[in-house]
């Protein structure tokens, strides 16, 4: 049996979680009240950092789900995203509007990679 392993630990949940090759990463936010463009390059900035802290890196994203507080953004996420995303070994996804932790928060991002 593989270890669990946390990243990032806070009181309330862990920003990485490593098991039997797997990496779950947090829900991940920018900076509240930034556009659409910035919240995102900011999150997959977060998400390069938390993957290389686990092991891995945005070659290895096996799944992504992204939450947007308006579909009307889905575009202007999309520009980051492509000029992001490793082109070879782009993961599964999917993309949905919910109201997210507060009215500032216009996207969140949560990822799952292999190690």
């Amino acid at each position: 049996m593989s270890d669990i392993t946390r990243l990032k630990v806070g009181p309330r949940m862990s920003q990485a979680v490593t098991y039997n090759g797997t990496i779950w990463l947090a829900g991940q936010v920018g900076a509240a009240g930034k556009s659409i463009t910035e919240q995102t390059t900011s999150i997959l900035s977060q998400v390069d950092a938390l993957l290389e802290e686990a092991g891995s890196n945005k070659s290895k994203i096996l799944q992504a789900t992204i939450w947007l507080s308006s579909m009307d953004d889905f575009a202007e996420m999309n520009a980051v995203w492509d000029n992001w995303v490793d082109p070879a070994n782009t993961p599964a996804r999917a993309c949905g509007e919910a109201r997210l932790a507060t009215p500032d928060f216009n996207v969140e991002i949560m990822i799952i990679a292999a190690a």
